[in-house]
């Protein structure tokens, strides 16, 4: 399934102001752009033709009428995801907000499903299996993601450290060498504390890996491989609750995978730590 209008969605703020004119236009308009020409398009968002193909080339498309085709591919589910979504529902039923919630994880793992590249997940797996040490870098909700992947991690004996402060990210990234690698996790991909520590990290020699929504992002930016999520979530919301959900399945993807590289050795150290654990409590 293609995945343009929630990568154009996602992409919004990464958007130079003329390209968010068109993106916003495509947005609210997707049933009327993918039957106007580029001319009318340019005309009715006052922007130059270059700008529209431009912004197309930008969402990995080869031109406009590329965009377009692939815009109507789209057309059904982006309709189905923005006439159910609620961030905070108005109905006061306890149905309703059940309902609600649960719609909003399921398509935000669907949409995730859309625009998760098999081949950089089976790359960032083969760098972290074969890594000296993993790095896992979250602030804020993204540290619990960070610290549930830790977990897992060492549940295989795997060498892996986390960093949930600017203090403890860049301690940790300054003893990276090219054998590591630092995973960084910020749904945004703004958070500045998560670029920095990166950023040494990567001057260090370690392979940087991302998981970000999807878009240009400064923490994306740094990245060999990027790896991106997708959720129906609005920018002011009470905190993250479907971004969550997907970036917890990217981690079960990655774990899992990692897990399967060595899979009796693994095996072996799950039921390891998991009788210890039981035999205590």
């Amino acid at each position: 399934m293609s995945n343009q209008l929630i990568f154009i969605q996602e992409a919004l703020d990464s958007c130079k102001p003329s390209e968010k004119k068109v993106a916003d236009y495509i947005l609210q308009h997707p049933d009327e752009v993918v039957n106007l020409s580029i001319q009318k398009l340019a005309e009715k968002t006052e922007v130059s033709e270059a700008t529209i193909i431009r912004l197309s080339k930008k969402l990995k498309c080869k031109g406009f009428q590329d965009l377009k085709l692939t815009i109507a591919r789209e057309m059904a589910v982006f309709e189905t995801s923005t006439e159910k979504y609620q961030d905070i529902p108005d109905d006061d039923s306890i149905e309703s907000l059940i309902n609600n919630v649960s719609y909003n994880n399921i398509q935000s793992l669907e949409n995730t499903l859309n625009i998760l590249a098999p081949e950089d997940v089976e790359a960032a797996i083969q760098l972290m299996t074969k890594a000296r040490k993993i790095a896992v870098y979250g602030i804020g909700a993204s540290g619990f993601i960070a610290q549930d992947f830790k977990q897992k991690l060492t549940r295989i004996d795997n060498w892996c450290e986390v960093g949930l402060d600017i203090d403890a990210q860049l301690t940790i990234s300054a003893n990276l060498t090219k054998k590591d690698v630092a995973f960084g996790v910020s749904y945004s991909g703004q958070t500045r504390d998560i670029y920095e520590s990166l950023k040494v990290a990567k001057d260090n020699g370690a392979t940087i890996i991302t998981l970000t929504k999807m878009g240009e992002n400064p923490v994306s930016t740094l990245a060999d491989i990027a790896l991106y999520t997708t959720s129906l979530e609005k920018n002011i919301r009470s905190g993250a609750t479907s971004s969550r959900i997907a970036q917890l399945n990217v981690i079960d993807i990655l774990f899992l995978g990692i897990t399967r590289s060595n899979q009796a050795a693994n095996i072996e150290a799950l039921d390891k730590t998991r009788k210890v654990v039981k035999m205590i409590k």
